[in-house]
């Protein structure tokens, strides 16, 4: 290779690792979003800009505002901001990378994704989704936001974690069937959580044992009745994503695949632990956000094993001519 052409694949692998960066940034900023979102459902600030979307209470800034109405503006400044930059990142992969190349196309799915996002969360407004209403429609509106939340958080983490790796086939018959089979459990599983959570926001319990009695009570609300499902579905899913992760590592016995299960299975016995601690305290609110925050960690390691299998499965050559297991124990 000249120097010359040295010189230009330098440059292209540093632009590339500059959106990289920026693309993590992203994710990570989308994470916090979703987090202050939690924030917003958990102190049922949903309706403290009134009916009113986009504006606040008919203003575009809110006069003499209420705590409410600042949480819930605040999530809107910060989803605008989130828009810019998930905007600024499909312009950034234009220039960067070529015409139908998977980073690009990524980058463009991410931006789509948002859009419906932001439309979802004008429609709790619209639709008085928010504060005390306790419908079956609200319920079913917030499990498929999450859905989409997590959607847009797996396409968020591709284009990241793609930007810098060799424009190679990824081929989901190459993840173990149990691996594959998680991805959509954990979205079942966050989906089946965001109506627990939404039953413990609109129903708190006094103490554990009055809350369990209230579940099990003939008169108790469709809410009060699908919370009990969430905590017994998670413990099942924990263990199949232990033992998805397990079956995993010994089809891919690489160095990256194993660093990853380890970190995967770490996440999900913390998050075991953070649900039922949730429970024992009742969900206040920081806990709440808490246990989010570690499901969003549990599903992006979980999509970064699943394309790391994808892209480089143990016992295929490696771009360039390494093998597999040299390039899996590169940096992840």
């Amino acid at each position: 290779m000249s120097t010359v052409q040295g010189n230009a694949v330098s440059r292209r692998q540093t632009t590339h690792a500059r959106f990289g960066r920026y693309a993590w940034g992203v994710l990570a900023y989308s994470v916090f979003v979703v987090l202050w979102g939690g924030l917003v459902r958990a102190t049922s600030s949903g309706a403290g800009c009134g009916g009113h979307w986009p504006l606040c209470n008919g203003d575009i800034v809110p006069h003499a505002p209420t705590v409410a109405a600042i949480i819930e503006y605040t999530h809107r400044l910060m989803s605008g901001l989130a828009i810019a930059a998930v905007a600024g990142l499909w312009v950034f992969s234009r220039r960067e990378f070529p015409r139908h190349h998977r980073v690009r196309k990524l980058a463009g799915l991410s931006l789509a994704f948002l859009a419906v996002e932001a439309l979802l969360g004008a429609g709790l407004v619209l639709f008085d989704y928010v504060a005390h209403n306790a419908s079956a429609g609200r319920a079913f509106y917030l499990a498929l936001h999450l859905a989409n939340t997590q959607v847009l958080l797996a396409v968020l983490t591709l284009t990241a974690w793609l930007a810098t790796r060799a424009e190679v086939p990824l081929t989901r018959r190459n993840i173990p069937a149990t691996l594959l089979a998680a991805l959509p459990l954990v979205v079942l599983l966050s989906m089946t959580g965001a109506v627990a959570a939404l039953g413990d926001t609109l129903f708190p319990a006094r103490s554990l044992g009055a809350g369990i009695a209230e579940e099990f009570s003939s008169a108790a609300h469709f809410l009060l009745r699908l919370r009990m499902v969430h905590p017994a579905f998670a413990v099942l899913a924990g263990f199949y994503l232990l033992y998805a992760v397990s079956s995993a590592v010994r089809a891919c016995p690489s160095t990256a695949v194993k660093r990853q299960g380890a970190a995967l299975a770490g996440l999900v016995l913390v998050q075991l632990c953070a649900g039922a601690v949730n429970i024992a305290l009742l969900a206040p609110v920081w806990m709440q956000l808490a246990h989010l925050l570690v499901a969003d960690l549990v599903w992006i390691v979980l999509v970064v094993m699943a394309a790391r299998i994808a892209l480089n499965p143990p016992g295929e050559p490696a771009p360039g001519g390494a093998s597999s297991h040299s390039r899996a124990a590169s940096p992840a």
